[in-house]
C-alpha cells in the first residue's frame, strides 16, 4: 500500500468530533472517527532506529495482511499516510466487527470453564501457522458477528515458517498469563486449563 501525505489541515478535520481510544504521554494514539473508521498514529520514539528503515505502522499494514492471507479475521486497512510532523505516520482502518473477549468475559452469567474452547482453536491455529502475537490477550481478541474469533492491534507479531516449537509457544503462553494477572483475573479465567490444553502435546 502507497503511503501519501496527510496535511496538518487534512487531519484535523478527519479527527475533528473523534473519540480518543488511547492516548501515551505524546498525546493521542488511536482515534475513533465519526464514520466508525479508527485512525492509529506511530511515533518514531528515537532517531535512530530500525523504524528509521520500516517504520512500525508498515510492520502493522503488513501484518494484517499476512493474518488475511492465512485466513485469520482482522481489521481492514484503509489508508497509509506520512504526517506533517517528523517520525509520525498514521493508519486508517476499519475495524473487525464484534465484541472483544474481555468485553463478553464481562457480561452477566459469563463463564470460562463452558468458553474456552474455541480460544483454545484460536491460539493453536496460530501456533500452528507460525504465528507469534506477543500482544495475544483478551483485549486484542475479537468474536465477530459470525461467531469467528479474529484478532486487533496486530503491530507485535512474528510470523514464522514453521509451526511454533513448544519453547515459543509457552512463552507465548506466558505474555498471555502475565495479561491475566495484571488485570486481576486469575481467580476467573482457568490459565491452568488453557495451558494444558496447548502445551499437553
Amino acid at each position: 500500500m502507497q503511503c501519501s501525505r496527510l496535511p496538518q489541515a487534512d487531519l484535523n478535520a478527519m479527527i475533528e468530533g473523534a473519540r480518543i481510544l488511547e492516548k501515551d504521554s505524546y498525546g493521542p494514539k488511536v482515534y475513533l472517527l465519526a464514520d466508525g473508521n479508527i485512525l492509529k498514529l506511530f511515533r518514531r520514539k528515537r532517531l535512530f532506529s530500525s523504524a528509521l528503515f520500516r517504520p512500525y505502522s508498515k510492520r502493522f499494514i503488513d501484518n494484517v495482511a499476512q493474518l488475511q492471507q492465512r485466513g485469520i479475521p482482522t481489521l481492514t486497512v484503509l489508508a497509509f499516510f506520512q504526517l506533517a510532523a517528523p517520525g509520525m505516520t498514521a493508519v486508517l482502518y476499519r475495524p473487525l466487527p464484534g465484541e472483544t473477549l474481555r468485553q463478553i468475559s464481562n457480561q452477566e452469567g459469563f463463564d470460562w470453564l463452558s468458553n474456552l474452547d474455541p480460544l483454545v482453536a484460536l491460539i493453536r491455529r496460530l501456533h500452528g501457522a507460525g504465528i507469534y502475537f506477543r500482544s495475544l490477550h483478551l483485549g486484542n481478541i475479537v468474536v465477530t458477528p459470525d461467531n469467528e474469533m479474529g484478532l486487533i492491534d496486530v503491530a507485535d507479531m512474528r510470523f514464522l515458517r514453521a509451526p511454533l516449537n513448544p519453547e515459543l509457544a509457552r512463552r507465548n503462553l506466558q505474555h498471555f498469563a502475565r495479561y491475566i494477572a495484571r488485570e486481576k483475573l486469575n481467580e476467573r479465567f482457568p490459565m491452568q486449563a488453557l495451558e494444558q490444553a496447548l502445551l499437553a502435546a
